[in-house]
């Protein structure tokens, strides 16, 4: 087993902090078994190396700044107009241009939420409000209470769907009346479907092209295994996003991110494989998640799983006493609207998996 340091909780902020989190422990990257960051357990589909490799001596050339390429994909792929499409240093970039986007100062957050929208909106100065939701309700958004609250007067609306890290999905009907409930309180929604291709079914990719206000985040990263290349998207109406790539920087996805995007795309072989295995997987795993004292799973439509620990002992002690086995999670603690008693976790792979509940059977017994 590794050897744990004492004080690891600033190095947790986020999920996915392998380097830093390898560097203290004295080992690398490759011997961790990162839980904390949801990606693809197959890894980048086949032909992203080759399409990287082949697309490599166009580096000494500026990239396409308008991805015409990906975005061709991109649109093929929704079975939309390019103009519907903004192709993103990944969708963190998207949700930090929302402030500038969007007119306003007061932003409703259905929470919990990802820490990013808080840290986009603050350094724009925006005013940040949540709408939090109940673990009790499995999470469930009210649109009666969605109501409710945008009577207050928000400009901008921020839901993510599923939700992260809850799992949660909000169906296609319920988004409809969602968007309708924006249009009558005057609210832009913006709505970060990261996690989206693991339902693609209830995505409101169309329902929000026909809205014409509001803009729909997505992420190649998590899906296709590409965290490292960063690479996002949005999709709206044409003059939405006309006004979102006036405010692109220039050149904002490099030329290798957009030759692994559009192979990533072309593989639909990879995209079946990818829905069979995590929804056996994340079935199983949430099965030996409730049966280990203490923890209960709650249900989700992505791949990950909120865990809720139901004794006294906290995510972050749980975390910290997962390193010495070169596990890692994510303590929910930071995410508004959660506390010391929630973590996530990643649905892997079967191997990975069981060796996860094994670490957890042996700290928490069962």
């Amino acid at each position: 087993m590794l050897r744990t340091p004492s004080d690891t909780g600033e190095l947790f902020g986020h999920g996915g902090t392998v380097y830093a989190v390898a560097r203290l422990l004295g080992v690398t990257p490759e011997e961790l078994l990162d839980f904390s960051a949801s990606i693809n357990p197959l890894g980048p589909p086949a032909g992203v190396r080759e399409a990287v490799m082949t697309a490599f001596d166009r580096v000494i050339h500026y990239p396409d700044p308008r991805a015409e390429a990906l975005r061709e994909a991109l649109a093929r792929r929704h079975g939309i107009a390019e103009e519907n499409v903004c192709a993103t240093n990944g969708s963190t970039e998207l949700i930090h241009l929302l402030p500038r986007l969007v007119p306003g100062r007061r932003a409703l957050v259905v929470a919990p939420p990802f820490s990013e929208y808080a840290a986009a909106l603050e350094k724009g100065g925006w005013e940040i409000h949540y709408l939090f939701l109940a673990p009790e309700d499995g999470f469930t958004l009210s649109l009666a209470k969605l109501e409710e609250r945008l009577a207050d007067g928000f400009d901008l609306l921020i839901l993510a769907n599923p939700g992260n890290p809850t799992g949660a999905l909000v169906p296609l009907p319920a988004v409809t009346e969602l968007l309708e409930l924006c249009r009558l309180s005057g609210t832009v929604p913006v709505i970060d479907e990261a996690f989206m291709d693991f339902c693609e079914e209830e995505s409101a990719v169309p329902a929000v092209i026909a809205d014409g206000r509001g803009l729909i985040s997505r992420s190649l990263t998590k899906f296709f295994a590409l965290p490292g290349l960063r690479l996002g998207y949005a999709v709206g109406a044409p003059a939405v996003i006309a006004r979102l790539s006036g405010i692109v920087p220039p050149w904002s996805v490099g030329t290798l991110a957009q030759a692994a995007g559009v192979a990533a795309l072309a593989d639909a072989g990879y995209r079946d494989r990818t829905l069979d295995l995590i929804a056996r997987q994340r079935e199983l795993l949430s099965a030996g998640l409730a049966a280990l004292p203490s923890l209960r799973p709650y249900p989700s439509a992505a791949n990950y799983l909120l865990v809720q620990l139901t004794s006294g002992l906290s995510a972050s002690t749980l975390r910290d006493r997962l390193l010495p086995h070169g596990i890692l999670i994510r303590d929910c603690a930071n995410f508004p609207g959660l506390d010391h008693r929630f973590f996530r976790v990643a649905v892997r792979g079967k191997e990975e998996n069981s060796r996860l509940l094994a670490a957890l059977a042996g700290l928490l017994g069962g």
